[in-house]
């Protein structure tokens, strides 16, 4: 099981990779119509906490000889399967505003549509479900806990505050209730 364990972390950091292609492209789109970005600061610990997930929950496996436990390792795989389709929705709903850094095109109408319709920021659901799920899924219980304590700061204290002053500024402090013009959120 260990081997398979390992292959999924590696679609995962492809999953990823994939996500950062996605992701210039639209900050292109965005930029080419006037966006503007905001919380660069807080980026690259987004980027070093997500990779580190993905390498600790390898390492955890390895060095602490985390077995494989059915009754928890199931229903954590279906959880990281369910946070993907959620982020791709994302994705898929925001278009080419979608973006793993918060950037907002002034003038955009807001979303509130997929996910947007009953979540404020439904990719950081799929983020903090996949942060737990995806160590758990071969009982690595210390990288799920500090993933999930780590991220909870991130984006409470930066990442989540700075999405909202952004959208605040883009539309006119009419971002409540509705989905951003930008962001990954």
């Amino acid at each position: 099981m260990l081997v398979t364990y390992v292959v999924l972390v590696g679609l995962t950091a492809l999953e990823r990779l994939a996500e950062l292609v996605v992701s210039a492209r639209n900050a292109r789109w965005s930029f080419a119509r006037g966006g503007v970005e905001s919380g660069r600061g807080h980026f690259p610990a987004m980027v070093a906490l997500h990779t580190g997930l993905l390498v600790a929950c390898v390492v955890e496996v390895v060095a602490a000889q985390r077995p494989f436990l059915p009754w928890l390792g199931w229903p954590m795989l279906v959880l990281v399967l369910a946070s993907q389709a959620l982020r791709w929705w994302c994705v898929g709903t925001l278009g080419p505003r979608w973006n793993t850094r918060v950037i907002v095109v002034p003038g955009l109408p807001l979303v509130a549509t997929g996910p947007y319709r009953w979540l404020r920021h439904p990719n950081y659901v799929a983020v903090v479900v996949e942060g737990v799920a995806l160590p758990l899924v071969h009982t690595g219980w210390v990288t799920a806990l500090v993933f999930t304590v780590l991220n909870a700061v991130l984006l409470a204290r930066f990442r989540i505050p700075a999405e909202e002053r952004a959208l605040r500024s883009a539309t006119g402090g009419a971002s409540r209730g509705a989905r951003a013009p930008g962001g990954a959120g």
